[in-house]
């Protein structure tokens, strides 16, 4: 852990986030259904598509949020990926959120739901 930090600090590296996308899915009754996730590539040309600058994304954290609203809240409380690309703006962007916000975050639910990160294999 410590030298991952040292090296990305508290943001998503790309194996980081792949990896966390990875786990996510939406549930819908009974039935997991793991998400097609976004990479840095598919995000950023949707950001160009809907002319959206997101300005102090540092590493992926953008990506990650990307896949975690796609997982979470798309076509539910976020009604498209216009609106998916604003929302990640506005958490990279938020006045009152601190540095790494997005991987602390994700690092509390690993620790919540007893979900190991092995930290060599994210270098």
């Amino acid at each position: 852990m410590e030298e991952y930090l040292s090296v990305y600090g508290w943001h998503f590296s790309k194996k980081m986030c792949e990896w966390a996308s990875s786990l996510m899915y939406k549930k819908e009754g009974e039935e997991k259904t793991y998400i097609e996730p976004y990479t840095r590539e598919t995000f950023d040309s949707l950001k160009d598509t809907f002319h959206v600058t997101i300005n102090g994304a540092v590493g992926y954290d953008d990506v990650y949020l990307a896949n975690m609203c796609k997982a979470d809240f798309l076509h539910s409380s976020i009604r498209d990926e216009h609106y998916l690309v604003k929302y990640v703006k506005d958490v990279i962007e938020d006045d009152d959120a601190y540095e790494g916000m997005p991987f602390t975050r994700f690092y509390a639910d690993c620790i919540g739901s007893g979900t190991p990160i092995i930290w060599d294999d994210m270098l």
